[in-house]
């Protein structure tokens, strides 16, 4: 169940996917909470350079795995403001991240594309569970989908 404190973590991650698209990158933003609430990490998007492995949620998982013990990784959640990609769910389950907070999912992210007439990403959209089955996920979340949504138009609109 997605409470207050999720949305408060989930509207940072959307306020920085707008700072991305608004430095000219791709509107993703994530960050990366202790089981005591605090942020210990965020990060967005940093693709345009060129490579397209610099997601937040990868970056979570190196910081992660370099700055917290197995056990302090296994109580953190990730929120974020798009469901993971498969190469960032691999990266969160092997480091052995906790629970996942999405405020769009990847079926939305493709839909959008589609309407948009972009081509599809060059790796398959997939839900997180089926790239790390144990990993408990929450999302979409109604409102701030339609906000993503509309930093995805602005970007290929």
């Amino acid at each position: 169940m997605v409470d207050d404190a999720d949305l408060a973590h989930l509207r940072r991650c959307v306020a920085l996917a707008r700072a991305a698209l608004e430095a000219g990158d791709e509107p993703f933003g994530s960050v990366l909470v202790d089981a005591e609430g605090r942020v210990r990490f965020e990060d967005s998007n940093h693709v345009a350079g060129g490579d397209a492995t610099q997601h937040p949620e990868f970056a979570i998982a190196r910081w992660a795995a370099e700055h917290l013990t197995p056990e302090e990784r296994a109580a953190a959640t990730v929120y974020t403001s798009g469901e993971h990609c498969p190469m960032c769910a691999a990266a969160h389950g092997w480091v052995g991240l906790g629970r996942i907070v999405y405020a769009t999912s990847s079926a939305q992210l493709a839909s959008w594309l589609a309407e948009l007439g972009v081509p599809p990403p060059p790796v398959r959209t997939l839900p997180v569970n089926e790239i790390a089955p144990g990993v408990p996920v929450e999302g979409p979340v109604p409102g701030l989908d339609e906000e993503v949504h509309e930093l995805h138009r602005r970007l290929h609109g």
